[in-house]
């Protein structure tokens, strides 16, 4: 909207052609957002908890989850309203990316916000089962991949970069483009849904690599940056990062109430969302390798129990105490804020080596 204003005022005063700012709308959508999250945090709070939306934990997780019972949940819905209205408020409307990340926002926001409902009525840590969840997740990341596809405009768009080559770029057959995109989008969104287990755990993770997606777009809607770095020129990508700047300040909010002890869950309706945010995000870059290498918390976390299931169904034992991994370490003894916190500093590395992949080429 900020964007469109600029674009009429600054026929009455020069001076308005600031709200068109690429920079400016970035850090205006940053603290708009932050300053909604915090705002707007303990009516969200009281709100869930007058509508009794607690958080039921499994009954085969660590004991010391049991004192979470009764926690609001659902406090996703605070990242996603600030998010929305920042990126409303300060995006640059015009542009398809902007409605491509939103749509996938509030449709994965949508199956959250069911799968939580269910375990709220239900009286219990059982939501949408997994068929129910990938079947729906499926249906929007087809629609998003078909569209990606068939409205890109040059090469670049539709095509695999692959990092540490300065002009390897393969173009992908629609098949090829739609399958690994939603694969991507899907297994991203579940990732940081199976990560989300313990106070701020997935929340500064996702907040950390948004904001790194965001100086990769920057980058690529750069056309001198972009030769600088031996990136393809995507020109729409750069208004991304106003998306993620909003990202990083509903993140940072929530995390105000979502620190260890926390206040509030964001439930499957922020984590589902968050995860397919950086999945699409990532998609449009054409970085789903470099996002990969920021996501390896998300990835590990994943694998854990991938392996602990293949491991128990084919040769009857466990390869961890309990899947996923964060609940590992809990039951070897470290104490939650000492998970917590190793995961965010191995996150900020893995994200450090996946920007210098940008210069390696």
């Amino acid at each position: 909207m900020f964007e469109y204003l600029g674009t009429v005022l600054v026929a009455v005063d020069p001076g308005f052609d600031v709200l068109r700012y690429l920079t400016v709308r970035t850090i205006g959508g940053t603290i708009t957002a932050l300053l909604i999250s915090i705002l707007m945090g303990p009516l969200i709070i009281n709100f869930l908890k007058s509508m009794q939306f607690e958080q039921y934990v499994r009954k085969d997780g660590p004991e010391s989850h049991h004192k979470k019972t009764g926690t609001p949940t659902m406090g996703g819905l605070l990242i996603l309203s600030s998010l929305v209205i920042s990126t409303l408020l300060w995006a640059d409307l015009g542009n398809r990316y902007i409605w491509v990340v939103l749509g996938v926002t509030v449709g994965f926001s949508i199956i959250g916000f069911f799968d939580d409902y269910l375990k709220i009525k239900n009286k219990s840590s059982d939501g949408l089962s997994s068929i129910q969840k990938i079947i729906f997740q499926s249906l929007i990341a087809l629609i998003s991949m078909a569209y990606l596809y068939y409205s890109a405009e040059i090469i670049p768009e539709t095509s695999f970069i692959v990092p540490f080559f300065k002009d390897l770029i393969i173009p992908m057959s629609p098949f090829i483009f739609i399958f690994t995109g939603m694969f991507v989008l899907i297994g991203s969104s579940n990732a940081v849904n199976l990560t989300d287990g313990l106070d701020g755990l997935a929340i500064l993770p996702s907040v950390l690599i948004g904001g790194a997606l965001g100086l990769i777009a920057y980058a690529m809607g750069n056309q001198l940056i972009a030769d600088y770095l031996y990136l393809p020129h995507l020109p729409l990508s750069g208004e991304l990062i106003v998306f993620c700047g909003a990202l990083i300040g509903s993140g940072i909010g929530f995390l105000w109430y979502n620190t260890y002890p926390a206040q509030v869950f964001m439930g499957d309706i922020g984590s589902l969302a968050l995860g397919a945010i950086l999945g699409i995000i990532a998609i449009i870059l054409r970085h789903e390798l470099v996002f990969a290498i920021m996501a390896g918390v998300f990835v590990m976390e994943t694998l854990s129990v991938a392996i602990q299931v293949v491991s128990y169904k084919t040769r009857g034992k466990r390869v961890f105490l309990m899947a996923p991994i964060h609940h590992h370490y809990e039951l070897k003894g470290w104490e939650e804020p000492k998970i917590i916190v190793r995961f965010w500093i191995i996150t900020l590395v893995l994200i450090l080596v996946a920007l210098a992949t940008l210069k390696l080429r």
